[in-house]
């Protein structure tokens, strides 16, 4: 194996990272000033479109899709480093239309979408005139163990009617459909009950209750409350086979955990370099920070948990690529146990070393942070992936 960037991803790396310091890093500031003073946490700025726009122009555009069809055809292990590049700062995925939940999303469609479905939403998600949302969580079970679900889609002729509750449906404010993972038979096996089904957010009985404030955020598209009642759509909106709702949710979580994994060392790389930074100038009790023993061990202890963090994600994309989804399984669930838990480790000395200055929002640290904890919960918390780990390291050895 070898983790050398390819010649490809060096000229994009390179396009990239001056596109960052150039256009994105600047205006994340004037981005979020204007948000602020428009009084709608769920403005859109159209800083943000003319920045993605310049991106879409030189083909800094859909880099996470590995089919030359929609995407830059790159691997998953070409792909990493331009993604942790694209997640040191929070405006930079959407500049780029690599955000979450719209590249799962899109991913999916391109996987298992009908000719017709491709034309109306992958299409259009390509080129980033819409955005999507994916609605799986709900609040009366735990998600988990989403073979628990609630959500129902009954056969209605050549309709699906769905009534169901979910939340945490991510993007959902100024999304143009949703993707609803829905039992369609209650009656079957666990993992053979749901199917993914298309649900347009103007169909009637598709109704948004609030976007879930989290740690006092409810900015953006929003993490939001979602009631499906009596929402009938057409059959042909189903996406994938009838009833493979969690096949293809398992075709959709393993390169966005590669891309969650990637976004959370870029996050905590950024906060490293700002710990490095101050530490280097700012003088306490005599001396440079940088020159106490303590903060030594946390920049030393950073150092190495980022770099063996990486590692491993670079590996888990690389088996991806060589071997397919299923055989690197175990590798996939040990990152994102792995990197979440160093991203936090990280940013948490990175709060602690700049006092004051850390916990504010004048810089980026403390907005990372509160984005960051979720990932060791979204897209299966750390314990049931660690259970899961267990379980296949003792049948190896049973």
């Amino acid at each position: 194996m070898d983790f050398e960037p390819s010649e490809k991803t060096r000229q994009v790396l390179a396009q990239l990272e001056r596109f960052m310091q150039e256009h994105v890093y600047p205006a994340e500031r004037p981005i979020y000033e204007q948000i602020e003073k428009s009084g709608d946490p769920h403005h859109e700025p159209p800083l943000w479109r003319e920045l993605a726009q310049k991106a879409k122009a030189i083909g800094l555009w859909n880099l996470f899709l590995p089919d030359t069809e929609h995407g830059a055809g790159l691997t998953n292990l070409e792909y990493a480093p331009l993604c942790e590049v694209m997640g040191r700062s929070p405006i930079a995925p959407r500049i780029f239309n690599c955000q979450a939940p719209d590249t799962g999303n899109m991913e999916i469609l391109a996987q298992f979408g009908t000719p017709e479905q491709k034309q109306r939403w992958l299409a259009p998600l390509l080129e980033g005139e819409i955005r999507s949302c994916f609605s799986m969580t709900e609040p009366e079970v735990s998600s988990a163990d989403p073979t628990q679900l609630q959500c129902r889609a009954v056969r209605d002729k050549d309709h699906f009617v769905i009534d169901g509750h979910k939340w945490f449906t991510s993007g959902a404010i100024g999304a143009s459909v949703a993707i609803v993972m829905a039992v369609t038979d209650p009656d079957a096996p666990p993992y053979a009950r749901a199917s993914m089904i298309l649900v347009p957010t103007d169909t009637p009985g598709f109704r948004i209750e609030r976007a879930v404030s989290v740690m006092g955020h409810v900015g953006g598209g929003g993490h939001c409350e979602i009631r499906y009642e009596n929402c009938r759509v057409p059959a042909s909106n189903l996406l994938g086979p009838l009833h493979g709702g969690f096949m293809i949710a398992q075709a959709r979580l393993g390169p966005g955990r590669i891309h969650h994994c990637m976004r959370a060392l870029g996050m905590a790389e950024r906060a490293f370099e700002l710990m490095c930074r101050y530490a280097n100038t700012r003088r306490a009790f005599g001396s440079a920070l940088g020159d106490k023993q303590f903060v030594q061990e946390w920049i030393a202890t950073s150092r190495m948990e980022l770099d063996q963090a990486r590692l491993l994600t670079l590996y888990a994309a690389w088996k991806m690529d060589t071997y397919g989804k299923d055989r690197a399984r175990q590798e996939i669930s040990m990152i994102k146990v792995v990197a979440p838990n160093v991203c936090m480790n990280v940013l948490d000395r990175s709060i602690q070393s700049m006092g004051a200055l850390g916990v504010s929002d004048d810089t980026p640290v403390a907005a990372f942070w509160r984005n960051a904890r979720a990932l060791r919960i979204a897209d299966g918390p750390d314990e049931v992936h660690k259970m899961v780990i267990a379980r296949r390291e003792l049948k190896r050895f049973a």
